[in-house]
């Protein structure tokens, strides 16, 4: 985020710079706000916030222009649990409603079970892939736990 920018500004940035008509800009920074509940902090700066809530800012600032595809690094990772639920909802919008490939990294289980396609990775290399498929979100969580516990664990010994 730029810190001489109010996070309205920052969020509007990209809309801004594709020179969208300002009306159109306000109605979507508004609407994004509303959605990750940081309107109230919209007139304020970075350094007025907490690191939650510059998370979302930044999360609305990389949705607001419906990309084709997000690059996440622990993009829940500062958010409080409903927080975070709403983010990945809406990538979850932009992922089925808007075609958009959301590519994220976590260490979190919870998050990665919004994705339908998981790649753990362990010293390098990839270690294990978890398709979705018609799992709910519950079944496959359940299956991404059991590739965490053996990545944790002595490889030789599970074999």
């Amino acid at each position: 985020m730029l810190n001489t920018l109010t996070c309205y500004e920052n969020i509007a940035l990209a809309l801004t710079i594709q020179r969208v008509n300002p009306k159109e800009i306000e109605r979507r920074v508004l609407l994004i706000a509303d959605k990750l509940e940081i309107r109230d902090i919209l007139n304020k700066y970075p350094y007025q916030v907490s690191g939650g809530q510059k998370q979302r800012v930044a999360s609305c600032r990389a949705i607001i222009t419906n990309p084709k595809m997000v690059l996440a690094d622990e993009p829940t990772g500062a958010l409080d649990s409903k927080s975070a639920r709403q983010l990945l909802e809406n990538f979850e919008f932009l992922n089925k409603a808007l075609n958009a490939t959301i590519l994220m990294v976590t260490h979190d289980a919870f998050t990665a079970s919004y994705a339908h396609r998981i790649l753990f990775i362990k010293d390098g290399k990839i270690f294990n892939e978890l398709i979705k498929g018609n799992d709910t979100r519950k079944q496959f969580f359940e299956k991404i736990i059991d590739v965490q516990t053996l990545l944790g664990g002595d490889l030789n010994a599970c074999f």
